[in-house]
């Protein structure tokens, strides 16, 4: 997401989320929250001549209030699938030159070891060893195999001996992001009145998500055409006064929860190299490969050099 796209109309609304920038403050990315609970305060002062309905105010400062909420969780959510793919593709990519240089490191301890037989560098040489292959905790083993629906897709596809399709970038395309954006504001399970609706679109939002987190943008095609065929959400019913003011209460408990989540993403250590690069996440990739390369280089020379 560019500061351009933020501009113009983008996930980030009046929040100016941008990766430059990070994900809004919980106080700064849903205001039309606040802005609801100061207008339904009013509500009540208002005469019957200057308002046909005593809730119609604030039935607009809900509907206002539910906008900024969707447009935060849109924000959130597209960082939250570049976070993943970065992870995935950090350790796709760059882990095997992370295990040589552990191996590197652990010759080059062994051979000075060797050549000194001082009992401080048979030491460091044992532990530089132990840190090659160390034994995995319980949370190590199964952290991204398990998620609220069971297995991942990829530790599905091992299981079943079928071929794991890793995310081919960090960033799914623009045309992707468009896509996602569109289907999400139009079936946002938010915008729902009733719990059987509500499920319907929660169902479908699942489906939207799982889609744009494989940048699979023929698929996201397909449920636009999907939503476009279904059933038309039936017309926003005048609510009592005691339900609207519950409704804003929900929405402000939502936000809160999603400003956890955004946080807990933005001090992540993967969030926080996206955030060195936010313009071309996939660029800095290369760039860490490279150097760890140039590291491999440098310790193959120095272990050649202790080697007879």
């Amino acid at each position: 997401m560019t500061r351009s796209e933020a501009e113009q109309g983008g996930v980030a609304g009046e929040a100016g989320v941008t990766p430059q920038d990070g994900l809004p403050e919980a106080e700064d990315s849903a205001a039309g929250l606040e802005d609801a609970g100061a207008a339904s305060e009013d509500t009540g002062a208002a005469s019957e001549d200057a308002a046909p309905r005593p809730e119609e105010r604030l039935e607009r400062a809900v509907r206002a209030a539910e906008q900024a909420l969707i447009e935060y969780e849109i924000a959130v959510e597209t960082f939250r699938v570049e976070v993943e793919n970065f992870s995935r593709l950090h350790h796709q990519r760059l882990g095997p030159m992370y295990a040589r240089l552990d191996e590197l490191d652990a010759q080059i301890a062994e051979a000075v070891a060797a050549r000194t037989g001082d009992p401080e560098d048979v030491r460091k040489a044992d532990e530089a060893r132990a840190r090659v292959m160390p034994m995995p905790g319980v949370e190590e083993l199964f952290h991204g195999w398990m998620d609220g629906d069971g297995l991942s897709p990829e530790a599905s596809a091992m299981l079943t001996e079928q071929q794991v399709r890793p995310p081919q970038r960090v960033r799914p395309s623009d045309e992707a992001r468009k896509l996602y954006r569109e289907l999400a504001r139009k079936a946002h399970p938010d915008l729902a009145q009733e719990e059987g609706e509500r499920k319907r679109r929660e169902e479908f939002i699942t489906r939207v998500n799982a889609a744009y987190a494989r940048g699979d943008e023929a698929l996201l095609r397909e449920l636009a055409a999907e939503w476009a065929a279904g059933p038309v959400p039936e017309e926003r019913q005048a609510s009592p006064a005691e339900e609207l003011y519950a409704r804003l209460e929900w929405l402000a408990q939502r936000k809160e929860l999603i400003a956890v989540v955004a946080r807990e993403l933005e001090e992540s250590a993967i969030g926080a190299m996206l955030r060195i690069a936010p313009d071309d996440p996939d660029r800095l990739l290369e760039e860490v490969a490279e150097q760890l390369l140039a590291q491999v280089a440098e310790r193959e020379a120095k272990l050649a050099e202790l080697l007879p």
